[in-house]
């Protein structure tokens, strides 16, 4: 099993309802897919570096998971279909990016 991190970035027009139903989606099509998140940050809204979709800020959120290389294909082309997904990246984490992520986990659950 591989670690991944994936940050996606949603349109800022949706309700509260709508975006925890986004997110609820994704985190759904992760553990059908026997993967196992292991954290999950909302950054809440933020503005963009340039305009997106004539949109200037979007609701940013992470899921850092651990699973198989074909879930990877599987989510972002659910995110290609979503409309309510303006952008997104997956990364495969690396042994020094792994300990990053902890690392910062570890501070942020301090504050």
């Amino acid at each position: 099993m591989n670690q991944y991190e994936s940050v996606f970035i949603l349109n800022p027009v949706l309700s509260e309802s709508q975006i925890e139903e986004a997110v609820q989606k994704y985190i759904e099509l992760i553990k059908g897919h026997k993967g196992t998140i292991s954290n999950q940050e909302n950054w809440g809204l933020k503005k963009l570096a340039y305009p997106i979709e004539n949109k200037k800020s979007g609701f940013y959120h992470l899921f850092q998971f651990s699973s198989k290389n074909e879930l990877v294909k599987d989510l972002e082309l659910e995110f290609r279909r979503d409309e309510r997904v303006m952008r997104y990246l997956t990364v495969k984490l690396d042994k020094h990016a792994q300990v990053w992520a902890e690392k910062r986990i570890r501070r942020d659950k301090a504050k």
